[in-house]
C-alpha cells in the first residue's frame, strides 16, 4: 500500500493527469489475483494453472512500473503494451480458473470485469500516448 501512497503524488508526464487512478487498480488487481490464489483448491490441474496466473497478474504490476520509469514516449508505449497483454492473460486465466472450479465462479465475476476494464484503461492510454508521438 506503500507504493499507491506514493503514485499518488506522482504526475503522468506524458497525460499531464494524475498517476494515482491506474497504478492503484493495477495494483489493487494484482493483490486481489494474489488473494484469491489462496482460495483455489490445489489439485494438480490447479497448479498450473495458479503458476500461469501469479506470472501473468505480477507481470502487470512490474511492467506498469517500469513504465513509470521510461524516458521516452516510446518505451512508455512498449512497457504499457507488456501490462496490456498480460491483463488479457491474466483475464484468460481467471475464465480458466471459473470454468474448471464453479464454486469460484461467482465470486471471481467483480475480479474478472475490473480486468476487463484495466484492459480498456491501458489501450487508451498506449493509443493517446502513441497519438502524441506521431504529431
Amino acid at each position: 500500500m506503500l507504493l499507491c501512497k506514493y503514485m499518488n503524488n506522482r504526475i503522468n508526464e506524458y497525460s499531464n493527469k494524475p498517476k494515482r487512478d491506474i497504478h492503484e487498480r493495477i495494483y489493487k488487481f494484482v493483490i486481489r489475483v494474489l488473494n484469491l490464489i489462496k482460495y483455489i483448491p490445489k489439485t494438480s490441474e490447479n497448479i498450473v494453472l495458479i503458476g500461469q496466473i501469479t506470472r501473468s497478474a505480477t507481470s502487470m504490476g512490474a511492467n506498469d512500473q517500469e513504465a513509470d520509469g521510461t524516458n521516452s514516449k516510446k518505451d512508455f508505449v512498449s512497457k504499457y503494451s507488456i501490462v496490456r497483454k498480460e491483463a488479457k492473460e491474466t483475464l484468460y486465466w481467471l475464465n480458466v480458473i471459473a470454468d474448471t472450479n464453479p464454486t469460484l465462479a461467482s465470486r471471481m465475476k467483480d475480479l474478472m470485469n475490473e480486468a476487463e476494464k484495466i484492459i480498456k484503461i491501458v489501450s487508451s492510454i498506449i493509443w493517446k500516448t502513441r497519438s502524441k508521438i506521431s504529431k
